[in-house]
């Protein structure tokens, strides 16, 4: 077991799918043990009972056993609904204290939002994961508060690398970071869905469409890591003049293709600047 997250007790306020796939990364990579994680939720008993009996954590929904896992826990994983976490902050903020490190994996949810909930300078790692994670290769944007050191940089670093590939930016940035790879697999979903019937339309069986679709992306990302050359030189070397790729590239630029995806990655970090606000408008309606 590695030394960083190995003596520190996690509690996870939410036990929803990205909160499995944490501590799922964390366990399966010997980077902590299960009686130093709980997961937590409100009421969803059958649910508990599935990651408890799955992976031998400790779970409860019950309040009183909340707080107590709270009071002793060095990391606490903000892992909610933003529609429940306000609350959750007000509950629990005098459980949430200086010497404990919290980590956010709410969308929207900003630093200045939870310091004004929680009324304290505790540390902070504000995250935006995507769904990748859940198979161990997401993408996740990181942003730290000014009170987190060292120690507690490295304990929320492992535990991202844990389900794939981190990067440390402003928090300011987690808006079109979230345009980018948070909204991301949904465009590429999205293209697969597109070529696939596309094949169906040409005579493929949906099975065969699907399988050549999907293989033709992992390739294509495969061949963008490992030769570590730009999409766009990619790009060039298979289309041929006058050829069939540069066909379709030409069909593909009639209908404004890549300006298309670039505005869909704005208008996502937008929204996000949107539900920001909403959530952080919220927060000082109920104060």
């Amino acid at each position: 077991m590695t030394k960083g997250l190995a003596d520190k007790k996690i509690c996870f306020l939410g036990a929803g799918s990205m909160a499995e796939a944490i501590f799922r990364g964390l366990l399966e990579s010997g980077k902590t043990s299960p009686d130093q994680i709980c997961a937590t939720n409100r009421s969803n008993q059958s649910r508990l009972d599935e990651l408890s009996a799955r992976y031998s954590i400790q779970t409860t929904n019950d309040p009183s056993a909340i707080r107590d896992y709270l009071a002793l826990s060095d990391i606490v994983v903000l892992a909610m609904k933003p529609k429940d976490v306000m609350e959750a902050l007000r509950h629990y903020k005098s459980l949430l204290r200086e010497d404990k490190l919290l980590v956010s994996v709410v969308a929207g949810l900003s630093m200045e939002t939870m310091y004004g909930l929680l009324g304290n300078s505790m540390p902070i790692a504000r995250t935006m994961p995507n769904t990748s994670s859940t198979i161990g290769l997401g993408a996740t944007g990181i942003a730290f508060s000014s009170s987190a050191d060292k120690e507690h940089k490295e304990s929320v670093l492992d535990m991202f690398r844990s389900v794939g590939k981190v990067l440390v930016i402003e928090e300011k940035q987690l808006d079109i970071l979230t345009g980018v790879s948070g909204s991301g697999p949904a465009y590429v979903y999205y293209m697969m869905e597109a070529m696939i019937e596309g094949g169906i339309r040409g005579g493929l069986s949906a099975e065969d469409a699907r399988i050549l679709t999907v293989q033709t992306f992992l390739g294509a990302a495969s061949m963008v890591q490992q030769t570590e050359e730009d999409p766009a030189v990619l790009r060039r070397k298979v289309t041929s003049p006058n050829g069939t790729t540069q066909a379709a590239i030409e069909k593909l630029d009639e209908f404004r293709f890549p300006q298309a995806v670039q505005e869909a990655v704005l208008r996502s970090a937008e929204r996000a600047a949107e539900i920001g606000n909403a959530i952080s408008l919220e927060a000082t309606k109920r104060e």
